[in-house]
């Protein structure tokens, strides 16, 4: 089906139980079990980013308190990747703050980690920055599954915050991704001052990349001390249901994933957006420089949206 932003405002303004409703009833379709994938996510270079993202804490343009490091040591890699694995991660993500990847030893490096994590049995993802084709071929050599490189927002609001990278290079990146075989990861970020038509935009995007993204994150902004956007008000969560919900039906066979912010969301928020289509999270104390739930916390939220049994009722009169 062509979806216009006309039609995908309209799914995004339904009556939220009708809206969930339908969501849960394409998801059911797309995906026969209720499993929710759980991806753990590593900085392995944080800070001094060139980029003006006005969301980023990891911006060299902003006046942030954050520990910038250089790329992370092999030997520490290895642990993180072990230490995801033996938590229960299933995808191991590596995220470094980089403009674009450069050829010789930092190209280099993400080879050897993308193999290092193969290596565990783990889905390996990477998102650093842009991208060639010739970069991306290797990068699918070594066993890349997945490269992440988000849209943001619409094509107009994102102007208003970045200027450093164009919308069009992010497609680039993207098309070079997809020619290379590896599967893309691709979503945004909402409660930065977007109207619901820049939403609807942002998901028009979406749904008409070729081929469908593999896995869409819907973020939250987390605002950073320091950063342009540190003022703004905290999301609605039902705004991210819908979101998560208008998602899944546009992108039926896509993973759909509640990534940062989720922190600040209740485990009834939570349950919601994965009861309306959600079915990965973001699994780990932090996403990049940004705090996440604890994995105990997640562990129990999942059981209890996925366990046959969760209602005790022996102690209980119904």
């Amino acid at each position: 089906m062509n979806y216009t932003k006309d039609k995908i405002l309209e799914i995004l303004n339904l009556p939220l139980n009708d809206l969930i409703f339908r969501a849960q009833t394409v998801h059911r379709k797309s995906f026969k079990n209720a499993d929710v994938q759980l991806a753990s996510l590593v900085s392995i270079k944080t800070g001094s980013c060139p980029e003006d993202c006005k969301y980023c804490p990891q911006s060299a343009h902003f006046n942030v308190d954050i520990k910038k490091e250089k790329l992370m040591e092999f030997s520490d890699l290895k642990k993180a990747a072990n230490l995801a694995k033996k938590n229960g991660a299933d995808r191991f993500c590596m995220g470094a703050a980089w403009k674009k990847l450069n050829d010789g030893p930092q190209l280099n490096s993400v080879l050897e980690m993308v193999k290092e994590v193969k290596s565990l049995g783990l889905e390996a993802c990477v998102t650093l920055g842009s991208i060639s084709l010739a970069q991306a071929k290797k990068l699918k050599k070594a066993g890349l599954d997945a490269y992440n490189h988000n849209i943001d927002t619409s094509p107009d609001f994102y102007k208003k915050i970045i200027s450093t990278r164009t919308f069009e290079e992010r497609l680039e990146t993207i098309k070079n991704v997809s020619d290379a075989g590896i599967s893309v990861c691709c979503g945004g970020i909402i409660g930065m001052g977007e109207t619901w038509e820049d939403r609807a935009k942002m998901l028009e995007v979406l749904v008409n990349l070729k081929p469908k993204p593999e896995s869409v994150p819907l973020n939250a902004l987390v605002p950073v001390r320091g950063t342009p956007l540190e003022n703004l008000p905290s999301v609605n969560p039902l705004e991210m249901v819908r979101m998560v919900a208008t998602t899944r039906i546009l992108l039926p066979k896509t993973r759909v994933r509640l990534s940062a912010g989720r922190k600040k969301f209740s485990n009834e928020t939570q349950l919601l957006c994965l009861l309306a289509g959600a079915n990965s999270i973001f699994y780990g104390d932090s996403l990049l420089t940004t705090e996440n739930n604890e994995m105990d916390e997640d562990k129990k939220l999942i059981s209890e949206f996925s366990k046959k049994d969760s209602l005790k009722t022996s102690n209980s009169r119904l």
